[in-house]
């Protein structure tokens, strides 16, 4: 072997070195990067390939947001078939959800979120002045993310919800379908149960802000307590009816 070869296998090795012990931090850089400084992984400890952090939303402002403990471990086997592969565990639940990585898609399947209702005013400031209360639940069947595109569906299911600015409660349960259609994501709201009747249409194109409109009914025997909610983010359009515009 060539003085050459020797020094490019050296290189090569040294490269690979790099690689593996590359620092969790570098996620962290990616990730504000890529979400306009959205998503965030604080306390990041070990690599690329095997590490722990707190994965955190942030608001507009990128002040406040929700944690949620994280940890990742790359599965080499799965490079035989040209992909990055992770499993991936959030709140040290007891399973994991993969995460695969290609050269130009990024993809999450069968992916349980328990997230605070106080999310939604993260990622709709209007609504974040409501003191939103409740469990919800993110369940990710299959999203798929490239090169300006989402491809797959997810639902979002908000149980016992409520409001800082009522004594009712819950309000109800809901449920937000998201189905990825190329460059655009449609939602549809529907109410599950609870005298809060909610239903509506949304969707997001890469590069615009969210846009949502929907409508509110409330019966005659909770309007009194209820309105005055509704009139903070809606249009009263009389007899317990409100029109939605979220933007």
């Amino acid at each position: 072997m060539s003085r050459w070869q020797l020094t490019g296998l050296g290189l090569a090795a040294y490269a690979l070195g790099l690689i593996a012990t590359a620092p969790a931090t570098l996620i962290d850089a990616q990730l504000e990067r890529a979400s306009a400084g959205g998503l965030r992984l604080a306390d990041a400890s070990g690599t690329l390939w095997s590490g722990t952090g707190q994965i955190e939303i942030r608001d507009a402002n990128r002040s406040t947001g929700v944690a949620k403990h994280i940890a990742w471990r790359f599965r080499p086997e799965h490079l035989l078939r040209g992909r990055l592969f992770y499993e991936v565990r959030l709140d040290h639940a007891p399973r994991h959800f993969p995460l695969t990585v290609s050269a130009t898609r990024i993809e999450v399947e069968g992916a349980n979120i328990n997230l605070p209702a106080a999310t939604l005013g993260l990622g709709v400031p209007k609504l974040a002045p409501l003191g939103l209360t409740g469990d919800m639940l993110l369940h990710i069947a299959r999203l798929s993310f490239g090169r300006g595109t989402i491809q797959g569906n997810a639902t979002l299911q908000w149980r016992g919800a409520g409001s800082a600015f009522t004594r009712i409660s819950p309000l109800g349960d809901y449920e937000l379908r998201f189905e990825g259609e190329g460059a655009a994501v449609r939602a549809s709201l529907r109410t599950l149960q609870g005298p809060l009747q909610l239903d509506g249409q949304g969707s997001w194109t890469s590069g615009r802000n969210p846009q949502f409109q929907g409508s509110a009914r409330v019966p005659p025997q909770q309007q009194q307590q209820l309105s005055p909610l509704l009139r903070m983010i809606a249009v009263d359009q009389g007899e317990g009816r409100f029109e939605l515009l979220l933007r």
